[in-house]
This record gives structure tokens, C-alpha cells and sequence, in this order.
């Protein structure tokens, strides 16, 4: 007995210590390492006239050191209590200045040593630009001369981010409207060191309130203190000397937004009392209109706690709502009614009315449209025109409709008409530019207006410009991309009588640069920016998009990597990695469209396997996974055969080529790849290993829907549990690496989903890794992390596929 004790002493100890590894933190080998650890080109931002660029320079990543900071995680914001500002933004670390006709890149004197530099925004102008600048107490707003390209501070570290961009310019091109702390701000409390006062406790009253899974919600009462002090701002305008007057006293300013001509402030104030189930967005809030001198005009909107919503992704709460100035007016404001309640299982002829309402608000505002699916959206353009948009998610429709703002009893007229998942008929966007008040407008010149289109097809994708007759409403070509060896990206119309047109141009091994294209002559093409590949080690490897047929005849597509220097006539058999996200779709015909394009500049990153192109693997990146559900059926009624169908014709479409041993096989994703990974490995025998990162396991811990789930648990229970990994943990046979980030910020996706999943492939004896990244939220950040994760990736590979 007492050997049988100790053997069984030592089996537990050995369990243990080959169950938990104490590792410190890895990089992967030098072929990845290589494409990993590079520098990022700057981001561009180019003035109104196209006169000027700000070039923005960030690290390529983050560090564990930018990640252990203080955080303060309520209402749905995550930010530093220290500095006050959100705690994920990426910061821009240097700022340079070029003519856009000139190639000399002026560096922009006067920056604070080490800058941590956000909130960028242009004067109405264009000769000046404001930013804040983050320091180790706080953020401080400053300001950058673009004609000498010298940086001024203008205040001190006093102010208030928490709630995103601080800051508004007025249209002298000389005030800025600035959310500051208040001066007698209180400091927080540490509900480490807070003892309650009592219980916690809420109350349901019968009335259904379907609210999915959200993270960082307030959780008890020193939570809505710590809330109220750190949304809590004085209102102030600060001139470009530095002087600052006190504009309104402290509140919760929430949302400033000055009218085009300046002489109104709309502002919007977070309200008690505050909810435990659901983020701030859906907090009490009163919006009152302001004179510019702070005088209050009228309060034009007062919307209640919003905890209980109807079902379904269409539902909308009661009231106002989409509140705004118009474009194309000194002072009036547009909103959105609901006629349905805000319910979408209320029948009823028209959804939505959409009202305008003229400052100083001392009569009633005026009815301009109703449409009969729910509001989208409104480009402004003149006195007689405007383009309106409304959607229906369950059908898929969108239409949009020409109206006129003078005469609202003119029937709007629907230009289109069309389902929003049918890329092939996206008849694109409407072209604007900035109006007098600085503010954008549809661009029109003589009756036209001008569509710029994506320019997907079957034969491939080749962005056009379309010009729109407002009175025929017919539609005229004149350009369309004849690249089929790159990809030219439509980005602006900068003169439309010359036909000058701001581009981005890129191919597989060209990195994406800035033109301009006059389309009226023929390869017109003048040179902008000229930034370099970073990843030449891979610019000669295979990529090419594939087109292949599920079993059913569903037409799919996925982008495929080879080696450098693979010999596609010898056909050396290669494992094979496929990376994917499954997409939803009522229809057929939109779900076998292809948005691919393999002129794409081919950037490596951490969310996808490219990576390993460099050590033998074939890799079919973004392989289309998609999930159809037509008429009344809804897509996760068919959601485990259709995924194995789609891996099925993945795997049989390289295989058919030739290039890869079919027992050599992986699966990755992340996220809602991440559940699709452990599913067909659940459910399937095609696959060596699997990849899930990110991922949620369990769907009876998200009851109220998930990704395009609009139903409940309870209604159809067996969708759920089938669809659960979790709940088919036995099934598990194959090797799954799971990692998660330790501080997951999405809706649904804990990290204990991928914690409590571990635990039941552990205890069913599967095998499975579990890697937990610290600090890490939803998307990883942080350069120790990321080469930790491609190392435990290429580790695992090695182990479980290759060999």
C-alpha cells in the first residue's frame, strides 16, 4: 500500500510539473524574427487643398512597459487614472512636415522630448494643427505652426481624454474648445481600501432587457464615484497664446459639437443615474444647445437610462436620436424618431422620420423624410438636394434616396435599391468636400455628382469613378482602374473640371505610395510619397488569389502563399496552414463573392500565418469560410456542415494542385476564427492541429446573441449548445493551442471562456497548450507578446504538423 502511495505521489508531481511551465518570454526563429521586428513607415495626413502633409511616425509595436500602467476599467472605457486618457491608444512618437510638390521632409521643431502625441487635428484652415501630448501626470494640448513647422505647448497637463478626443477648433482658426479637470477634482477612491457601506443589489421588474455580454461595467458604488469624477470636465477656450477662459462650469461632458457657423454649442452631458449592465453610450443624457458665448438657448434633447432594448439588431431606443448639425446650414439640427417604438417586430409602414430643426429653436422642428427601414444616414448637399440611406440588417437591404430638404412633401426618390452584402453591385460613395463652415457637403459640379466605387467583380477588382446626373439620376463611367498587375486605391477628387484624383497605388511587393492621376490623361500619374518595402525577404514568394467550388457549387476564394523559389512542376508536397473567419449571409449570390485581391501589398502580421511561407508551409490566408442562411432559415441552423464543407473545399482545392500532403493540414484563427477553429476540429477529421486565439467557447455565456446571432438561448437552445466547442469538449482529438490576452476588452470573449474550455480538454484528456498573454486586451499590442506568440506558434507547428 504504502508503494502504491508513493508511485502515486510521483505521478501527480510529474503531472503537474509538465502541466505548468514556467517559460520566460521567447522569440521565434530568424525567418519570422526577421519580417516581425521591423519599422513602420509614417502615416500621412494631408491638408484640405493638398498643399501640405503631416507625416506621423509610431512604433511598429507597444511594450509590456506601455501595457503596466494604472488602468481604470468602468462603463465600458478603459483608461489611465494617472494620466487621463484612454490606456490603449497608440501613440504617434515624431511628427515631420513636406510640401506635397516638394520631396524635403522638414522636421518639426519645439516637441517635447520623448513625444507621446494623439488627438491630431487640422485648423479649418489648414495652418494649424493641434494635438495633445501625453506626459507621466497627464496630457497637455499644444499646437503646431504648419508654415514654420514649429511646435507650441499651450497648456499644462490638465487635460481631460478620458472620453476621447478633448478638443474642438472654432472657425476663427484661433479658439480651440477644450475639455479640462476640474480644479477641485477629488481623487479617486481604491475599492481595495473602500470598505462598503453595504450589499450590491439590482432589481428586474419583469420587462425583458436582452443585453449581450459587455466588458468594464461599473460594479458597485465606488465604481459611479470613480465614473463620475473621471468623465467630469470644465469647459474651456483656449486662444493660440495660451490664454484659456472658462466656457461652461463641471459635468460629464460627453459630446461638443460647435454649429458650421459657429455661433451655437451643442452639448451633451452624461446623466445619473448610471447602470451596472450596460456601457455609458446607453447612460441618462441631456443635450442643450449654447449661444458661443455659453448662454443657454434650449435643451433639445433629454434620453433616460436605456438599459431595456427590444431584440434584435435593428431595435433602437424611444425618442431623439442621431442627433446633429447639418452640413449645409449656419444652424440647424437633424434627428431621427422611431415609429416602430424602436422595436422591429412591430409592423409598421414606415420605421423611421427624420426631423430638422432650425436655431434658435422657437418654433417646432419640421418633419423631412420617413423611410421605411430603419435610418443610416444623410450626406447633405444643398438647399434641394440630399442623399438619404436606410438599411434592414435581417434582409440585408439598403436603399438610398434623393431627396429635397426645401420641399419635404416631394417624394424621395430611390436611387438604389440593392442587398449591402452584394459587393459586386456596390455602386460606391458619394464624393463630398469641405464648405465654407468647414464642414463636408456633396460635391456637385453642373447636376452631377460623383460615385467612387471598390470596383469588385468576378474577373477581379478595378475601382471606378461614376459621375451622377441629379435630374436623370443616371450614372456615366469615367474611370475605371485598368491595373491587373496592382491595386490602385480611389482615396479623393481633388479637381473634378482638370481631373485630378488622389490615389494609392501598391502591388504584392510594392509598398502602398500616394499619386496623383489625372484621369483625363492617359497614365497621368504624379508621385507623392515613396516608402519602401520593409519585407524583402518575402517579395518573391507565390501568392495568388484561388477560386474553387464547395460541394454544393458555392464559388469560394483564399489567398495562397508558396515558397520563394518553389518548383509548382515538381510539386514537392508541403504542409499546409489555412487562416479564417467565418462570414454570415442571406444570400448565395453575395456569399460566393470574392473581395481578395493579390496585388495586395503583402504585410505580415501577427493575425495571419504569412509568416510561414519563409519555412516551407503553403499558407491559404483568409480563406472564405462563408455561412448562409436564406429565407426564414437563419445561417447558424446550418452552421457545422456548412464550416466542414468550407474547410472541406479549402483543403481539396490546394490539394488538387498539387502542392501539399493532405495529412499535413492546420487551422487558425482568431476570435470568431478562434470558435471556428475549435469547431472543426471538434467536428471534423481533416486537420493535424489547430491554431484558436482570442476565441469564445461556450455560447450559454453569451445567451443574448453573438457575432450575427440575433436570437436568445433560450429560444433556440439547441443552436447553442451544438455550436459550443465547450459543450462537445469529448469529441476533442486533435491538438489545439489556445491563447487568449489576460485582459480581453471584447463582448463575449472573456478570457475565461479559453481558461474554462483548457480546463475541460484537460480533464477529457485532449491535448491542448494553453497560453495566456499578459496585459493583453482583444488585439495584441505589445512586442514581448507577439514574438512570444509567433514562437509558441512555430513551436507547436514544428511539433504537431510539420514533424
Amino acid at each position: 500500500m504504502k508503494l502504491k502511495v508513493t508511485l502515486l505521489l510521483f505521478l501527480n508531481i510529474g503531472f503537474f510539473a509538465f502541466a505548468q511551465e514556467n517559460l520566460t518570454y521567447q522569440k521565434p526563429s530568424k525567418s519570422i524574427l526577421d519580417l516581425a521586428d521591423y519599422e513602420k513607415a509614417p502615416t500621412v495626413s494631408m491638408d484640405t487643398k493638398k498643399e501640405n502633409m503631416l507625416l506621423m511616425y509610431r512604433s511598429t509595436y507597444k511594450t509590456l512597459d506601455d501595457l503596466n500602467q494604472d488602468e481604470l476599467r468602468l462603463g465600458g472605457l478603459r483608461i489611465n487614472p494617472v494620466t487621463n486618457i484612454s490606456s490603449s491608444v497608440t501613440y504617434t512618437t515624431n511628427l515631420k512636415l513636406r510640401k506635397i510638390s516638394g520631396k524635403e521632409e522638414v522636421q518639426v521643431s519645439g516637441l517635447p522630448q520623448n513625444p507621446k502625441i494623439s488627438n491630431i487635428l487640422w485648423s479649418p484652415n489648414d495652418k494649424k494643427i493641434v494635438f495633445s501630448h501625453t506626459t507621466n501626470s497627464g496630457v497637455e494640448l499644444w499646437f503646431l505652426d504648419v508654415e514654420t513647422a514649429k511646435a507650441t505647448k499651450l497648456t499644462e497637463a490638465t487635460v481631460n481624454a478620458n472620453l476621447g478626443n478633448p478638443f474642438s477648433w472654432f472657425l476663427d482658426n484661433e479658439t480651440i474648445l477644450v475639455k479640462m479637470l476640474p480644479k477641485n477634482r477629488k481623487p479617486l477612491l481604491d475599492p481595495k481600501n473602500d470598505l462598503p457601506t453595504g450589499p450590491i443589489i439590482s432589481n428586474t421588474a419583469g420587462t425583458k432587457s436582452q443585453n449581450r455580454t459587455f466588458p468594464d461595467m461599473l460594479k458597485n458604488q465606488s465604481d459611479e464615484i470613480n465614473f463620475e469624477n473621471i468623465t467630469t470636465s470644465e469647459l474651456y477656450k483656449v486662444n493660440l497664446n495660451g490664454n484659456a477662459t472658462l466656457f461652461k462650469e463641471a459635468a460629464m461632458y460627453y459630446g461638443e459639437r460647435i454649429s458650421p457657423d459657429g455661433n451655437y454649442i451643442m452639448l451633451t452631458t452624461i446623466q445619473k443615474p448610471f447602470s451596472y449592465v450596460v456601457p455609458l453610450y446607453r447612460f441618462p443624457s441631456r443635450t442643450i444647445v449654447y449661444d458661443a458665448r455659453g448662454k443657454e438657448i434650449k435643451i433639445v434633447n433629454e434620453v433616460p437610462l436605456n438599459e431595456i432594448i427590444p431584440k434584435g439588431f435593428m431595435a433602437v431606443r424611444k425618442g431623439k436620436r442621431e442627433m446633429a448639425w447639418r452640413n449645409d446650414k449656419p444652424a440647424t439640427l437633424s434627428y431621427v424618431v422611431a415609429l416602430d417604438e424602436g422595436d422591429p417586430a412591430n409592423k409598421v409602414d414606415c420605421r423611421d422620420e427624420v426631423f430638422l430643426w432650425n436655431a434658435p429653436f422657437t418654433s417646432e422642428a419640421t418633419s423631412l423624410a420617413k423611410v421605411p427601414q430603419r435610418y443610416d444616414d444623410i450626406i447633405w448637399g444643398n438647399d434641394n438636394v440630399a442623399f438619404l440611406t436606410d438599411q434592414w440588417y435581417d434582409t440585408r437591404n439598403t436603399k438610398t434616396y434623393l431627396i429635397n430638404p426645401a420641399n419635404p412633401a416631394q417624394q424621395p426618390k430611390v436611387i438604389t435599391d440593392r442587398n449591402q452584402q452584394d459587393v459586386y453591385s456596390d455602386p460606391g460613395v458619394f464624393e463630398t468636400r469641405k464648405n465654407e463652415y468647414n464642414k463636408y457637403v456633396l460635391a456637385i459640379e453642373k447636376d452631377n455628382a460623383y460615385r467612387i466605387g471598390d470596383g469588385y467583380t468576378k474577373e477581379g477588382q478595378f475601382p471606378f469613378i461614376d459621375e451622377f446626373n441629379l435630374k436623370t439620376l443616371q450614372s456615366k463611367r469615367i474611370y475605371t482602374s485598368p491595373y491587373k498587375d496592382k491595386k490602385e486605391d480611389l482615396l479623393e477628387i481633388e479637381d473634378f473640371k482638370a481631373g485630378k484624383v488622389l490615389v494609392q497605388i501598391q502591388s504584392k511587393s510594392e509598398y502602398p505610395n500616394y499619386y496623383f492621376r489625372n484621369i483625363k490623361k492617359q497614365n497621368s500619374l504624379t508621385p507623392i510619397t515613396s516608402f519602401k518595402n520593409p519585407f524583402e525577404s518575402i517579395k518573391n514568394v507565390s501568392k495568388e488569389v484561388i477560386k474553387y467550388k464547395r460541394k454544393d457549387g458555392l464559388e469560394l476564394s483564399g489567398t495562397l502563399y508558396l515558397p520563394a523559389g518553389y518548383d509548382k512542376a515538381k510539386k514537392e508536397k508541403l504542409p499546409l496552414l489555412i487562416w479564417a473567419y467565418p462570414a454570415e449571409y442571406k444570400d448565395r449570390n453575395s456569399a460566393g463573392q470574392s473581395t481578395q485581391n493579390s496585388n495586395e501589398f503583402t504585410t505580415p502580421y501577427y493575425g495571419s500565418f504569412v509568416y510561414w511561407v519563409t519555412k516551407g508551409y503553403v499558407v491559404l490566408d483568409d480563406a472564405a469560410f462563408p455561412i448562409i442562411g436564406e429565407g426564414t432559415t437563419e445561417p447558424n441552423d446550418n452552421f457545422m456542415p456548412q464550416l466542414v464543407a468550407n474547410a472541406e473545399a479549402a483543403i481539396d482545392a490546394v490539394d488538387a494542385l498539387g502542392y501539399i500532403n493532405r495529412k499535413k493540414v492546420a487551422i487558425g484563427g482568431h476570435s470568431y476564427g478562434a470558435f471556428m477553429t475549435a469547431n472543426l476540429l471538434t467536428h471534423s477529421n481533416l486537420f493535424a492541429c489547430g491554431i484558436a486565439r482570442s476565441g469564445a467557447y461556450n455560447r450559454t455565456l453569451t445567451p443574448f446573441g453573438f457575432q450575427t446571432e440575433q436570437r436568445n438561448y433560450w429560444e433556440v437552445p439547441e443552436v447553442y449548445t451544438k455550436m459550443s466547442p465547450f459543450m462537445n469538449a469529448d469529441k476533442m482529438k486533435t491538438p489545439l493551442l489556445l491563447v487568449h490576452g489576460e485582459a480581453d476588452n471584447n463582448p463575449g470573449t472573456f478570457t475565461l471562456q479559453t481558461e474554462r474550455y483548457y480546463q475541460a480538454l484537460k480533464g477529457l484528456g485532449a491535448t491542448a497548450r494553453m497560453v495566456i498573454l499578459p496585459k493583453e486586451a482583444h488585439s495584441y499590442v505589445a512586442k514581448e507578446n507577439i514574438l512570444h506568440l509567433l514562437w509558441e506558434q512555430d513551436q507547436f507547428l514544428e511539433k504537431y504538423l510539420k514533424n
